[in-house]
């Protein structure tokens, strides 16, 4: 009864149906391709100093068809406070006629921030550094594809034709006088390019992240301490490797000097942020979410009632987490606002009415914690504390809005 009742439905209503579905399902798959791309397109840590000049050294040579070379960079390690060398690498392309488009460190207004590399049809933008083999500032000049296949450009890429057939030979005209090895866009110093309507174009466009392979040669970078720039002053002993994560045996190449004269980063270069006059201050109230300090967590209850300690710390618990949470969403959102700066190209003025609505949003959210925090202190205090304690007063230094 219920299939005849289905088919004898009037056509129209029925072509409506399926419109709407065939309108859901398009709907859901490109908010799908949009989370993807922007996933893949995002940004990680900011640092308060520049990294140093890339090193000079030369390319190992292809291992197989099909890899793609991936030039090295400086990475930056949080918890040692110190750059490190992630070695350039030949990595087997993910799909074909995807290119790699390489991360890039760039000035954010207040702090240099990478911009992580990703893998497409179409190379995006980075940051207009001259990474060498191939990438130049804008594009990629080493090799192409062709159907299913990818041709070398010999003149710029390390291939041994006896084992790789798929070359050619284009020579690259570089009006550059002088080989900059600068290795971040913007800020004082730092190499002045934007970003093309292409390269714009290519970045909106469904990308990959890293591959495994690439994530592993990461952490194989970060744990080895003569990467450290402190460490090799800017000449990493492994400046390049012919697979990922390959750090041993005779393909691995050293940097034959480095790319500049290396300057050692300020104390504390981690809680800081530098300006474009490159001076800090250390002491300024703090301008964006993660130049905030760790909560400081007091000491678990102890009222002398097992049941009632085990509430309070759940109930502490269950602050920290949100706490965490509204950290985290709005370092987010102001990540992205540097972002956005980049890609507009925005001026002075408007990058510093940014700034400063970030230093805004840091501080009431931090005042906010703060209160918090005291309020959950005062109601798990014993009782004769809670009646020494005078009571708060909420009305004093109390936000007067919510972080945009």
């Amino acid at each position: 009864m219920v299939m005849r009742g289905h088919l004898n439905q009037p056509k129209g209503r029925t072509k409506r149906k399926s419109y709407i579905i065939r309108f859901f399902l398009i709907a859901l798959f490109l908010l799908a391709s949009s989370a993807a791309s922007f996933a893949q397109v995002r940004i990680g840590i900011s640092v308060g100093f520049a990294p140093p000049a890339l090193p000079v050294y030369e390319q190992p040579i292809c291992p197989a068809e099909g890899y793609i070379w991936t030039p090295g960079y400086w990475a930056w390690d949080d918890e040692d406070g110190d750059y490190y060398w992630v070695p350039g690498t030949w990595v087997e392309a993910p799909r074909v006629g995807y290119l790699w488009t390489p991360g890039y460190w760039g000035w954010g207004g207040s702090a240099f921030i990478f911009h992580e590399g990703y893998w497409g049809p179409r190379i995006g933008f980075y940051g207009g550094i001259n990474y060498g083999y191939g990438y130049f500032g804008h594009g990629y000049e080493g090799g192409r594809w062709d159907h299913d296949h990818f041709y070398y450009n010999r003149t710029v890429n390390n291939v041994n034709v006896t084992e790789i057939h798929n070359t050619y030979n284009t020579t690259i005209i570089n009006n550059n006088t002088t080989i900059n090895r600068v290795s971040y866009n913007g800020g004082n110093g730092g190499v002045n390019e934007r970003a093309t309507r292409q390269e714009e174009a290519a970045a909106r466009e469904r990308h990959l992240a890293p591959v495994g392979p690439q994530v592993q040669h990461v952490q194989e970078a970060r744990s080895n301490r003569e990467l450290r720039a402190s460490v090799n002053q800017g000449k990493p002993p492994i400046a390049a490797t012919q697979r990922p994560a390959a750090f041993n045996g005779r393909s691995v190449v050293p940097a034959r000097q480095a790319g500049g004269h290396y300057e050692a980063p300020p104390r504390n270069a981690n809680n800081i942020r530098a300006n474009n006059g490159g001076n800090n201050n250390a002491n300024r109230p703090p301008s964006h979410v993660n130049e905030l300090p760790p909560h400081q967590r007091p000491p678990a209850p102890n009222t002398g009632n097992p049941k009632i300690d085990q509430k309070y710390q759940q109930q502490q618990e269950k602050m920290y987490a949100k706490q965490e949470q509204d950290r985290q969403r709005l370092q987010q959102k102001q990540e992205q606002d540097h972002q956005r700066l980049t890609q507009q190209r925005a001026n002075d003025a408007r990058t510093q009415q940014v700034e400063q609505r970030h230093q805004q949003q840091t501080q009431q959210l931090q005042q906010r914690h703060e209160q918090q925090q005291q309020h959950m202190q005062q109601r798990q205090a014993p009782p004769q504390q809670r009646q020494a304690s005078p009571p708060p007063q909420q009305h004093e230094s109390r936000p007067s809005g919510r972080p945009q």
